[in-house]
């Protein structure tokens, strides 16, 4: 057994993101390991009832005044909101607290790549870090992916970087670079420009929390290790209500709709949910925290349901209904149940594309998202038997995996080969 490391993990956004790595954090922490997890105060009880030590980096109070913005999961705009929320409230007060941290003791950072304060001061100061992803999306490749718009399958290598440029020198650089080479500047470092053609990353290790088989690229450096799936949902602090229970046993496995966990404003994609098991007469399952998103009155055998692990849901469910956020997308696959995605923004987009390329599912855009268009693809998905062979497929290939297992084996090595080189 490798001797303990002090380890600071900093997971940036939502639930989709913070899971996976408190997930990590608990599986370290089981081998020996010092964790502490650092983000914002929403996330403080789930970190705290796993025994892991918590920081609190931003108030509960921005983080659901960030989701109530409706331009959130604007298909263009969302990804500038994101970007003006962290290098405003985040990136500056993180810088401070990991730098303070530096000069009292040596620890390895585990970090979200939004987390740019993290990756100013590995390039600066030396911060030991490992960058976390959780969509192959973000890993650029002049080969297919999915979902970077205007490329397909027989797309020359050259148009793909063409692509990345563009983007980067129209959309993402002046999102990002003011700020933060005004941050680099106070540290004495040169300014930075096509930040996500890589420099956002660590040098040294990136953990890709997915498998293989869900995407890859030949490409990528060598430094990137695909694990699989983390998988992790508060299932050992969080049963299964009795009600909940009671519900499932009482009839058909029902379907599951969420339109994801930080989704403030998803009245119509309830109202359409709703409509669809109506229309399919079958039973339902809506999920979500905000209980103003649910219709008032719901036809027979639909429910409302805050919150629920998905490891524990899902097997019992016939499919499930989302935005396409890779977490919620990752457990129905490890139920072995078809998925019907309605992607808004950010990497939601290519993971419809992916699943439905699995033979798993298939997508809505939220436009076409009304009960009858929902229920018409939900009736086909559950009437093809070949959907539920790859569905199957894809629940053996996860069954046989250890994803955080292979990541801790990876941190381990990592601080092994730190050790051996100072």
């Amino acid at each position: 057994m490798p001797a303990p490391l002090n380890l600071v993990l900093i997971p940036v956004g939502s639930h989709g993101d913070v899971h996976p790595l408190v997930g990590l954090g608990i599986a370290l922490k089981a081998r020996g390991h010092r964790v502490t997890v650092c983000c914002n105060g929403f996330f403080r009880e789930m970190v705290e009832r796993n025994d892991l030590i918590f920081e609190e980096w931003g108030t509960r109070e921005q983080y659901l005044e960030a989701i109530n913005d409706p331009e959130l999961w604007h298909p263009t705009r969302g990804p500038k909101r994101v970007f003006e929320t962290l290098l405003r409230d985040f990136m500056r007060p993180s810088l401070d607290a990991m730098r303070s941290r530096m000069q009292r003791e040596r620890f390895i950072a585990i970090s979200s790549p939004l987390c740019l304060s993290a990756r100013i001061l590995n390039e600066k100061y030396g911060l030991p870090l490992i960058s976390t992803q959780l969509q192959p999306l973000i890993l650029r490749s002049t080969r297919e992916q999915p979902g970077v718009p205007l490329t397909c399958s027989w797309s020359p290598a050259w148009w793909h970087r063409f692509l990345y440029w563009v983007a980067d020198l129209l959309v993402i650089d002046p999102m990002i670079c003011p700020k933060l080479n005004a941050l680099r500047a106070e540290h004495g470092l040169p300014p930075v420009r096509r930040v996500a053609d890589g420099w956002w990353n660590s040098p040294d290790c990136v953990l890709g929390l997915w498998p293989e088989w869900f995407g890859a690229s030949p490409e990528w450096p060598a430094s990137v290790h695909l694990v699989g799936f983390p998988l992790y949902d508060e299932r050992d602090i969080v049963p299964l209500s009795p009600d909940l229970e009671a519900f499932l046993n009482a009839g058909s496995p029902p379907i599951a709709f969420t339109p994801g966990s930080a989704m403030r404003h998803g009245r119509g994609f309830f109202e359409a949910a709703a409509d669809a098991c109506a229309r399919l007469r079958r039973r339902g399952l809506l999920l979500t925290r905000f209980k103003e998103n649910i219709p008032p009155s719901l036809p027979e055998g639909v429910i409302h349901v805050e919150f629920a692990p998905f490891s524990l849901l899902l097997p019992k469910c016939a499919a499930l209904v989302h935005h396409g956020g890779i977490g919620t997308m990752a457990q129905g696959l490890a139920a072995g149940i078809p998925q019907l995605v309605m992607p808004l923004s950010h990497d939601q987009p290519d993971n419809a594309l992916r699943i439905k390329r699995l033979g798993c599912g298939d997508s809505l855009y939220p436009r076409h998202f009304k009960g009858p268009a929902v229920a018409k693809k939900l009736a086909a998905l559950l009437n093809d038997p070949r959907v539920l062979e790859s569905c199957c497929a894809a629940k053996a290939k996860i069954a046989a995996e250890r994803p955080l297992e292979k990541a801790c084996a990876i941190v381990e090595e990592f601080a092994a080969s730190r050790e051996a080189g100072s």
